[in-house]
Order: structure tokens, then C-alpha cells, then sequence
């Protein structure tokens, strides 16, 4: 690794910068994308091809307060209800439009909890999925599962649906941590939850873990790393935490005071990747794991790792629809999101209306240099010879965008003929190094610390 001192002086340790899960990044997005907009592109989906459709449930019993995603606490399931029945007339009006043919590469539920949903409302739901767009023949169905929100009906409902990938959020299994951040999430029940999900024949398995978190250190994040391992899981995602708290108020409970610092921030994710390494997961992109027979070590090796706003992906689709509150589309033509506040968005589907609000329509420009922030951040490497052929670009244009971006971090980068390569001991810089290729200006919101 490159030295703390040139780390810190290319900005590592001061910076913010996005995450670039998509480009242009969703602060970017404005309200000249329309619901006509959303369905003209949904009707130019080619027959029989492949889709990824994610359904977004927002509701969960508690509000932890680290979290930063679109949520709403419930205390009862009458919401719920209603909104399951909302998203299924979302569903129909998506049929209505969908050339035929189409089926599902992936499905994907998040939230939120989406477990918090009864096992009749998941089957229910999946049904409805189905009647819309059936499996693809190597299809996924993940589901993201509170450990402290699931039980065996509901787990035989997904099972039985074909759900064939779960998810779990970790984030520390720390009690001071946990209480510091409103997760309280035991070991004990989060392997009790393991099990009964490999008892049900579900080989593949997630799990989210935090670094950054309030109170955590290398001994703490050791320890949590050692009892997520001993769980067998067979994709990693260790996220840095995000302290936004103007963004998300609820992140006020948080005494920003006992958050590590950024320097130590770093200490604390490499603790837990060289266990990770040690334990033969493989290193994909700047911040996931993956056992070596996982679809994103494979897709890895072969260079078909992509990235989208569930972070890295095995998935070979070109559109992504989402549907559900906030939900975020991308097709080839652009992003498409739906209305954030339940309300409105329940409001426009039943008026038989598609509830987009937001979104961006791509450039020729954004197309590019989405796609060499996407090569960077998947594969650390920039491959002119790809880019040439698939953008109105040519070499000396880019090796001039590759030479500025290399002088901007002292050329510790590899400027090849073929293109730009990002070593091993300056990968901590990847999301800065992005950023060079990032025409738009960083947006006033603010972004999480680059480490």
C-alpha cells in the first residue's frame, strides 16, 4: 500500500466522494424524466430478453439509526397490507406495457424489511411477480432478511417462491456498538436465522458488515469478522459507514464524537479484508468477497463483474426496473425513480399511472465515462481498446484523459497503450480515482468519506 503520507495528501483521509453505484450519481437526477418517459422505455425492452426487477419494501418495525436508506417504521402490519396490494397493482401495470417474452434474471427484494411482510403476502407478491415475468433458466432470487424479523413460515413462503440467494445485514456484532448505532442484533439469533436458511437448502448466502461504525476498533472489528466467517457466508460486502446526518436525520442519535477517525477508518477495513483474504475469499472490486465458485468471483476472473445500486453484480442484464417507492430503473436510455414518499407513490399507481418523478436520460458522454468509472471500480483497469470500439471516442482522446488523471495522483497510476491500471498499493484511492472521469460537478448534499 502506498505510504499514509501520500495517501493522505491525494486526499484519502479529507475527502468525499460518491459511491458511484450509478452515473451520473442520484443527486444528479431532475424531474424532466416522466412516467411516459418510464413506460415508453419499458415497451422498448426487446422481446425475449433478460431483465433484473427489484421491488422495494420500506417498512420496518425499527428505525436503526445508522441507516440512510428510504424507511418507515410500523407498529402493525395494516400498511403493510396496503402497501403489498399497491406494489401488485404496480406489478399489473408493469405487464400491461412489457414486451412478451421477457423473463427474470434477477429479483431482487429490499428494503427496509421485506421480511416483516407475512408469509401469505410474500407468496402473494411472488405470484404476482411470476404472472408478470417468469424465472430466466439460471436465474436469482435474493431477499434481504432481519435476522430478528424472520421465522420458519415465512422462510418456507420465499423458499417455496424460489427464492435461492438470501441476504443478512451484520454491520457489527459489538453490544456497545449495536446500541450506539439502534441495532441490536445478538450473534445467537443471527446464526439461528443462518441456519434455518441452509436447513431450507438455500446455498447461497450474503452478509453486510460495516467498518467506520461508532466505538469500533481493530480488536472489535476482528472479533465480528472471525463470527461472520465461522457463519460460512459466500459474499461479503464490508461497507464503510456513511455519517451523513443532514441527509439522514436519524443518524443524530449517533455521537459523531465517538467515530473513528478517517486514518483509523482505514486501520479498521484492512483488519477485516486481510481476514478475509486469509480465509480464501477472493477480492472483488474495492470493498466485496467472495468465496472462489461464487457468480461474482467467476464473473471476476472473466471480466463480467458489473456495478449497479445494489453494489457488484454477476447480473448480465441491461435493464434493471424498480418498482416500489424510491425504487430506482436503469434501462439503456437512462435512470427512472419513483416517487420516495409512500403517499405519492400509492397516489399515481392507483391512478393507473406509473409513479416516476425523477431521473436522467444519458448522453453520449455520461455512456462513456460511466462505462470507464464502471470498468475502475469493477476491475481497476481501463481498457481503451473496448471503449474505442463501443463509444464514439478515440485512443489519443482517452490516453489524454488517462495522462491528466495520472498526473492529478503524482503517476502512481499505469498509463499503458491499452489503457489505465490502477496497482495494488494505491487501491484504497479507487472512488478518488473515479472521480477524475466524473464530469459533474459533486453535488452540494455531500458525499461519504472516500475511505
Amino acid at each position: 500500500m502506498a505510504s499514509r503520507t501520500q495517501l493522505s495528501r491525494l486526499g484519502l483521509f479529507d475527502a468525499k466522494v460518491p459511491r458511484y453505484t450509478s452515473y451520473p450519481t442520484s443527486p444528479h437526477f431532475k424531474n424532466d424524466v416522466t412516467p411516459d418517459d418510464f413506460q415508453s422505455w419499458i415497451q422498448a425492452i426487446p422481446e425475449n430478453s433478460e431483465i433484473s426487477l427489484y421491488l422495494h419494501v420500506p417498512f420496518c418495525r425499527r428505525l436503526c439509526w445508522f441507516c440512510a436508506c428510504r424507511t418507515q417504521g410500523t407498529s402493525s402490519d395494516a400498511p403493510v397490507t396496503a402497501y403489498v396490494e399497491t406494489l401488485k397493482d404496480e406489478l399489473a401495470l408493469l405487464k400491461r406495457h412489457l414486451p412478451r417474452g421477457v423473463r427474470l434474471s434477477r429479483l431482487h427484494w429490499g428494503g427496509g424489511t421485506p421480511t416483516l411482510m407475512s408469509a401469505d403476502h410474500m407468496r402473494d407478491l411472488s405470484e404476482t411477480v411470476r404472472e408478470v415475468a417468469d424465472f430466466a433458466e439460471n436465474y436469482e432470487f435474493s431477499v434481504e432478511i432481519d435476522p430478528n424479523e424472520i421465522d420458519a413460515s415465512r422462510l418456507d413462503a420465499l423458499f417455496a417462491s424460489g427464492m435461492n440467494r438470501a441476504s443478512i445485514g451484520v454491520q457489527d456484532f459489538d453490544p456497545e456498538i449495536q446500541k450506539t448505532i439502534g441495532r441490536d442484533q445478538s450473534f445467537e439469533i443471527t446464526k439461528q436465522a443462518v441456519d434455518m436458511i441452509r436447513e431450507r437448502g438455500i446455498q447461497s448466502l450474503n452478509a453486510d458488515i460495516l467498518y467506520g461504525l461508532p466505538h469500533q476498533t481493530k480488536e472489535k472489528i476482528v472479533d465480528s469478522v472471525q463470527k461472520l466467517l465461522s457463519l460460512s457466508p459466500d459474499r461479503v460486502a464490508l461497507y464503510g459507514y456513511a455519517h451523513v446526518p443532514w441527509m439522514a436525520k436519524r443518524q443524530q442519535l449517533i455521537p459523531s464524537d465517538a467515530l473513528p477517525r478517517p486514518d483509523d477508518r482505514l486501520d479498521l477495513f484492512e483488519a477485516a479484508r486481510k481476514l478475509f483474504v486469509w480465509d480464501n475469499y477472493e477480492e472483488i472490486g474495492i470493498d466485496h468477497f467472495a468465496t472462489k465458485d461464487d457468480g461474482l468471483s467467476v464473473a471476476a476472473r472473466n471480466g463480467t463483474l458489473r456495478r449497479n445500486f445494489q453494489g457488484y453484480t454477476d447480473d448480465p442484464a441491461d435493464v434493471l426496473v424498480g418498482l416500489g417507492a424510491s425504487s430506482i430503473s436503469r434501462f439503456p436510455q437512462g435512470y427512472a425513480q419513483n416517487a420516495p414518499a409512500t403517499s405519492v407513490y400509492t397516489k399515481a399507481i392507483r391512478a393507473h399511472a406509473f409513479a416516476t418523478v425523477r431521473g436522467h436520460s444519458f448522453t453520449a458522454q455520461d455512456k462513456l465515462r460511466g462505462r470507464m468509472i464502471e470498468m475502475l471500480m469493477c476491475d481497476f483497469r481501463v481498457r481503451t481498446e473496448e471503449l474505442v470500439r463501443d463509444f464514439d471516442t478515440t485512443e489519443g482522446e482517452l490516453q489524454d484523459i488517462f495522462n491528466r488523471i495520472n498526473s492529478e495522483f503524482e503517476n502512481l497510476l499505469v498509463v499503458e497503450e491499452n489503457g489505465l491500471f490502477v496497482p495494488q498499493k494505491v487501491r484504497p484511492l479507487t472512488r478518488l480515482i473515479a472521480r477524475g472521469f466524473d464530469a459533474y460537478e459533486l453535488s452540494s448534499a455531500g458525499h461519504s468519506s472516500a475511505i
